[in-house]
């Protein structure tokens, strides 16, 4: 039923449409940041790769393992 006697209360509305957008906002930036750092890591594996031998094996440039 419409309210004959009173406004609406248009206060939350604004309220929860403000709190809502924060929150995609939040959302929005984790997601675009778990992105870049899967981009750095894929071009760090990628740089690695790069640096060892078809085989796989370390070049002898690199730190040596523990022994």
């Amino acid at each position: 039923m419409a309210k004959s006697n009173r406004e609406k209360n248009t206060k939350n509305k604004s309220k929860h449409s403000k709190l809502m957008t924060q929150k995609k906002n939040k959302l929005r930036k984790s997601k675009d940041s778990r992105e870049q750092k899967l981009k750095e890591l894929k071009a760090k594996i990628k740089a690695q790769k790069a640096t060892n031998d078809p085989e796989g094996n370390k070049l002898e440039d690199e730190t040596p393992e523990r022994e």
